[in-house]
């Protein structure tokens, strides 16, 4: 092996088919995880260390890294939380069932929307925005948003790679979450994840073996030059 060798394999690491193959397998298979799916034991520290190294190392605008991660596994703060949910999901079930699809109704109603008590670990996942201008953002303010979702897509396929679920609720008043953890005023909350362990992994998503919804095709949503 040259030099060139060298370099190459230390500083432009290449990935092979196999290599590949495997990301699409952990991408296909990702799975937003419900209460009804986690298992109580705690997980383990290398595991927890692995999904934050892979938010870490998400994509950024100009290299902001704009993202917070409060841990927390607090019975009483867990809790509060899950009152907010059940709070905020009362509201959105007026939605839903006032919709004149009964199958629609009955299927809302059936659904476990989250898994806060039931996970080991809940994660708070906010955005901290910067005070001066960021390179690349300041046509497209949102990009700094945008940069903490792409952290947490790290996350859940990371967690994926280690048979660990995720899920994202997102029926909650965020105000509230960010004073049951004190959260300084400029922050905002981006997501609330449930963690764990799980006892199986839908072979689908849920909501597409409900027929929630249809999954779109690239025929749908891929265009070339213009629409």
């Amino acid at each position: 092996m040259n030099s060139k060798d060298n370099y190459l394999d230390s500083n432009n690491k290449l990935f092979n088919n196999d290599d590949s193959n495997i990301l699409e397998q952990i991408i296909r298979h990702r799975r937003d995880v419900r209460g009804n799916r986690f298992l109580p034991t705690s997980i383990k520290p290398e595991h927890l260390e692995k999904i934050l190294h892979a938010a870490l190392h998400a994509p950024s605008v100009g290299f902001s890294q704009p993202w917070e991660f409060v841990l927390i596994e607090n019975k009483e703060t867990k809790q509060h939380v899950a009152q907010s949910f059940q709070q905020e999901n009362e509201k959105a079930k007026e939605t839903f069932l006032n919709t004149k699809d009964d199958k629609q109704k009955a299927l809302y109603q059936s659904l476990k929307l989250e898994g806060i008590h039931e996970s080991p670990l809940n994660l708070a996942v906010f955005y901290n925005p910067k005070n001066g201008p960021v390179l690349g953002q300041t046509s497209m303010p949102d990009m700094g948003r945008f940069s903490v979702v792409c952290a947490i897509q790290n996350m859940w396929l990371m967690a994926r790679s280690l048979n660990i679920g995720i899920g994202w609720v997102s029926i909650l008043d965020p105000d509230k979450v960010k004073s049951l953890i004190n959260a300084p005023e400029d922050r905002e909350l981006i997501a609330y994840l449930c963690i764990g362990y799980v006892d199986k992994f839908h072979d689908k998503p849920e909501l597409e073996t409900l027929e929630w919804e249809q999954r779109r095709s690239a025929q749908q949503v891929v265009f070339t030059e213009k629409y």
